[in-house]
């Protein structure tokens, strides 16, 4: 199937896509704040740490990456789906994410961090939402 935008259109449509700030991290911290936790958003330790984590909770040696159910390849949620256009291309580059996603978490493991991965989708609806805010002090520790 062709794309229904010129490359033109494509481009600057995937130009706006956030990579830091978006609406389920925003959530999350609200959430950890709400509770009590504080953290580092774009402290130099959120930058010198392996993948980049979107939140660092350095009393708790705990980081914490919120993914996109899409970018990040949540398998069975209803927000990843492979394209049906540029299939091949899609799949290496999801495929990739997962990859990179798996040795940052090895890596922050080896060097005695917390990992807690939160997908988007725990924060789309309230009820998701809730469920998470009742875990929320078993996954920081």
């Amino acid at each position: 199937m062709a794309d229904v935008w010129s490359a033109e259109k494509r481009s600057e449509v995937m130009a706006r896509i956030r990579g830091r700030d978006t609406k389920p991290e925003r959530v999350v911290r609200a959430l950890l704040h709400r509770h009590g936790y504080r953290f580092t958003v774009n402290g130099p330790l959120n930058r010198s740490l392996p993948g980049r984590p979107d939140l660092v909770l350095p009393r708790y040696r705990t980081v914490v990456f919120v993914h996109g159910c899409f970018w990040h390849g949540h398998e069975h949620c209803g927000d990843f789906r492979i394209p049906s256009s540029r299939t091949e291309w899609w799949t290496a580059k999801i495929t990739g994410n997962k990859v990179r996603d798996v040795r940052n978490e090895a890596a922050l493991r080896a060097m005695g961090w917390h990992v807690v991965t939160i997908w988007a989708c725990a924060v789309k609806t309230r009820a998701a939402r809730e469920w998470l805010e009742k875990r929320l002090g078993k996954l920081i520790g």
